[in-house]
C-alpha cells in the first residue's frame, strides 16, 4: 500500500510539472563564450510555429553573472518569417534596480531573467521563424552575459 501512494504521488508531481508548462510552445538557451559576447556574434533560434489562430507572447530569457558592469542592456532582435520576411528592433531590457540589487532569480552568482519582448503576437504562417539575436552594447566584448534564449508561449 506505501508502494501505491509513493507511486501515486511521483505521478502527480510529474503531471503537475508537465501541466504547468502548457503555454510553451519554445523555449531554448544559448551559452556565450565565457569571455564574454563579442559585438559580431550572432545567436539564432529556429522555431517552428504551427498555431496561426491563436496569439502569442515572446520572451527573451537572459542569464547573467553578478559581475555585469551595466544594469541594462540593448539588444539587436531579427524575426524571420517563413516568407522572408525580415523585423528588426533595438531593444532595452533592465537587469537591476537603481539600488544596484539584480532582478530576476537569483542562485549563487547567476541570475535568471525571463522579460517579456512582444506580447500578443500573431503569426500569419505556419512554418519556422528566426529569432537573431545580437548585443547592442559599446563593448567589443561584452562581459558577464552568460546565457541569452528566446520563450514562446501562446496566450489564453
Amino acid at each position: 500500500m506505501k508502494q501505491f501512494f509513493s507511486y501515486l504521488l511521483i505521478l502527480s508531481l510529474l503531471t503537475g510539472i508537465i501541466s504547468c508548462d502548457r503555454k510553451r510552445v519554445f523555449e531554448s538557451y544559448y551559452e556565450l563564450d565565457k569571455k564574454g559576447w563579442n559585438k559580431d556574434s550572432v545567436v539564432v533560434f529556429q522555431a517552428a510555429i504551427t498555431d496561426t489562430v491563436k496569439n502569442h507572447n515572446l520572451f527573451v530569457n537572459i542569464r547573467n553573472k553578478g559581475t555585469y558592469p551595466y544594469s541594462n542592456i540593448y539588444l539587436f532582435l531579427t524575426i524571420g518569417s517563413p516568407d522572408g520576411t525580415l523585423k528588426t528592433d533595438t531593444v532595452e531590457f533592465i537587469l537591476a534596480e537603481p539600488s544596484g540589487r539584480w532582478k530576476g532569480s537569483g542562485l549563487g552568482d547567476l541570475f535568471d531573467n525571463q522579460i517579456l519582448y512582444k506580447n500578443s503576437v500573431y503569426f500569419p504562417r505556419k512554418g519556422k521563424y528566426s529569432f537573431e539575436i545580437k548585443q547592442g552594447m559599446r563593448d567589443n566584448v561584452l562581459p558577464g552575459i552568460r546565457d541569452i534564449g528566446i520563450r514562446i508561449e501562446k496566450t489564453y
